[in-house]
């Protein structure tokens, strides 16, 4: 038991939680005024249940016991047994923190997922479905990659905070949902403008500071692998901002702050798999080639194939983990975290790139089947789109009876 990794962790933990009010600000930011309240809520209730449900039986699934490299068993139940003690995945702080800190990526996970349904999918539908996500596709996944004997793991396959866990997996299931809920009224003649872009910004950066301990946490001790994951986070950072604002004076002749607030959130899901395992010189490459992988992505999915990925989960999230991941397989290197059993492509050797492709296809396989599966309960319970009126006069009424500005009377955008 070490106090200085207990308390470095504890504070990680804490980061990571202002993430998920960050990504509040982020989202909240982009969507129409009238929209502004139920994207917000959307993040602001899973705060809450994914904590109970973590509490509960989620910590257990996850990382309490193994059957079979896919899930764990309710040995933890209500965290019976989670104690002041080490636990299997730390020797120097105690399991009840480590719980703690993993607790966390549970929490932000499922919200990265609604900024894809913003304006027309039901609350009610919305919180059926990430409760009965987070058991059959969050949990589990949670312990093929992290947990004891788990599955991906086993197969080679390394990812440092999430790039699989929570980006790949929240990015397919975005896009799994905004092609069954369809497009928003209108979508391909009105214009949707972004109602606060201080909002985004304020959100972007409490991302940014929330994610050296998103990262630097997993090293899960306050050690040279730490401020290792901590640098390469904030040079792809940088390095994605500065390649977004090139973007945009290449295609607008204008940077935009939109624009470099989405890059630098992009830069650090790129760098979230190899944080700890890249060497610092590929953070600069990891960084700066996410932006123009997600850009014309995004392009791709809405312009070409129509699909309203409203927030651009899948475009960011999705594809920016994808590559992350593939940029893992790529420079990856045994010498700086033994968890990885071979180095990377750049170095001759293919083997850790080909367990990371592996890894990507069956976190994607995961999400779109289980996504398939949540979608079918919960249209058991309730429709999953709100309805005409319900879109037209916005969620924020119509579900929760709140309006963002009850004193602007203007035109709504």
């Amino acid at each position: 038991m070490n106090a200085g990794d207990t308390g470095f962790m504890l504070t990680c933990a804490a980061l990571v939680f202002f993430m998920t009010p960050g990504l509040a600000f982020f989202y909240g930011g982009l969507v129409r005024r009238k929209n502004v309240v139920n994207t917000m809520m959307a993040i602001v209730m899973i705060m809450g249940l994914a904590v109970v449900m973590w509490a509960l039986f989620g910590f257990s699934l996850a990382f309490g016991g193994n059957h079979g490299g896919i899930i764990g068993d309710f040995r933890w139940f209500g965290l019976e047994g989670v104690g002041w003690g080490t636990g299997p995945y730390s020797d120097s702080i105690p399991n009840l923190v480590f719980c703690a800190f993993q607790m966390m990526f549970a929490i932000i996970t499922p919200a990265l997922i609604t900024g894809s349904v913003v304006g027309r999918m039901k609350f009610k539908a919305l919180f059926i479905f990430v409760a009965i996500w987070s058991i059959i596709v969050y949990y589990p996944l949670a312990h093929m990659v992290w947990g004891q004997g788990g599955f991906l793991a086993e197969l080679g396959s390394v990812d440092f905070a999430g790039g699989d866990v929570v980006h790949i997996s929240s990015g397919i299931t975005a896009l799994v949902l905004a092609i069954i809920l369809g497009r928003r009224k209108g979508y391909e003649r009105a214009t949707y403008r972004i109602h606060n872009i201080p909002f985004v910004v304020l959100g972007a950066t409490i991302l940014w500071f929330g994610w050296f301990g998103f990262n630097a946490g997993s090293a899960l001790k306050a050690d040279g692998l730490a401020a290792h994951a901590f640098m390469t986070s904030a040079i792809a950072s940088a390095s994605a901002l500065l390649s977004w604002m090139l973007l945009d004076i290449i295609n607008d002749r204008k940077t935009t702050l939109v624009g470099a607030s989405t890059g630098l959130v992009i830069g650090l899901v790129a760098i979230t798999p190899g944080a700890g395992f890249v060497p610092i010189w590929s953070s600069f490459i990891i960084g700066a080639l996410v932006s123009p992988i997600c850009y014309y992505g995004v392009i791709l999915i809405k312009k070409k194939l129509k699909i309203d990925d409203a927030l651009d989960a899948f475009g960011c999230h999705g594809i920016g983990g994808i590559w992350g991941g593939i940029a893992t397989g790529i420079f990856g290197k045994n010498s700086i975290n033994p968890v990885a059993k071979w180095d990377g492509l750049v170095y001759g050797e293919w083997r850790l790139f080909a367990a990371q492709i592996e890894g990507i296809l069956i976190t994607i396989v995961i999400a779109v089947v289980g996504t398939l599966i949540c979608v079918a309960i919960v249209r058991i319970f309730t429709p999953l789109r709100v309805t005409d009126r319900e879109e037209r006069i916005g969620l924020d009424i119509s579900q929760h009876g709140e309006n963002a500005y009850p004193s602007f009377n203007g035109m709504d955008q």
